[in-house]
């Protein structure tokens, strides 16, 4: 048993982070050859109608989409 709480186990099929995985400079963390990088913030809604929730809703996907933290179909 290792007291280490990064690493990656024997024949390199999973990598165990207990501590804090820092991606530095150049750094970027991908997923199937999509890059994950910080949502654009969205406002909290001040919707007066369910048309405008609707809106705002949707804005919150496409900042999601192109984080590229939520897949895209269609």
């Amino acid at each position: 048993m290792s007291n280490v709480k990064n690493y990656t186990e024997q024949g390199g099929e999973k990598t165990i982070i207990g501590g804090t995985l820092d991606i530095a400079g150049e750094g970027r963390l991908t997923f199937a050859g999509i890059q994950f990088k910080p949502a654009a913030a969205q406002a909290d809604t001040t919707a007066a109608s369910v048309a405008e929730l609707v809106a705002d809703f949707n804005a919150l996907l496409a900042k999601l989409k192109a984080a590229g933290l939520m897949e895209s179909h269609g």
